[in-house]
């Protein structure tokens, strides 16, 4: 399994008993979607491991307490620190309408009302307090923020993201 074939979903933040369990900060807005998983992969020295599920619970709302199979001890627990979860993207639910997952507009063409064809969108920076669109018209990078007011509609079929921007907005980067 590679990289680009799962999603995250968290983070091993610490251990939680002396028999090898670990906390795992979910990245995700329902946890409790994800307690009943058989097996998950780790980034284990740069390479995804499944690692299979004895049992797991939530603690703390937010976190899931987790025991793996054959990691037993808390030396065990200690070398999965800071690891990585992800899962295969076949997992994830299918969304409708004009919801999307990040990774699932790479490549969508950006055409806005007013503008016309802005771009092509290269990636999603989420690293701000406003997540972003970041476009590539013919090598100049246009930002437009992801704000629910400013999409009109996402249409998987054409591979497109209709947007609204305010005026002045694209013209800023050109």
């Amino acid at each position: 399994m590679k990289k680009e074939e799962c999603f995250y979903l968290g983070k091993i933040v610490s251990k939680f008993s002396f028999k090898g369990e670990v906390l795992i900060k979910l990245d995700t807005d329902e946890p409790a979607s994800y307690v009943k998983m058989e097996s998950v992969f780790v980034d284990y020295n740069n390479n995804l491991v499944p690692f299979f599920i004895e049992k797991s619970s939530l603690h703390k709302s937010d976190l899931l307490r987790v025991k793996f199979e054959d990691v037993d001890t808390e030396e065990d627990a200690d070398d999965l620190m800071k690891a990585k979860i992800y899962l295969p993207l076949t997992l994830l639910p299918k969304l409708d309408g004009d919801q999307f997952y990040f990774h699932e507009v790479i490549g969508f063409t950006i055409i806005d009302a007013n503008y016309g064809e802005v771009g092509v969108i290269k990636s999603i920076n989420d690293s701000t307090a406003q997540a972003l669109f970041e476009i590539d018209r013919n090598g100049t990078e246009i930002l437009i923020p992801m704000n629910d007011e400013f999409i009109e509609k996402i249409d998987r079929n054409a591979k497109a993201v209709h947007v609204t921007t305010p005026e002045g907005l694209i013209d800023l980067y050109l």
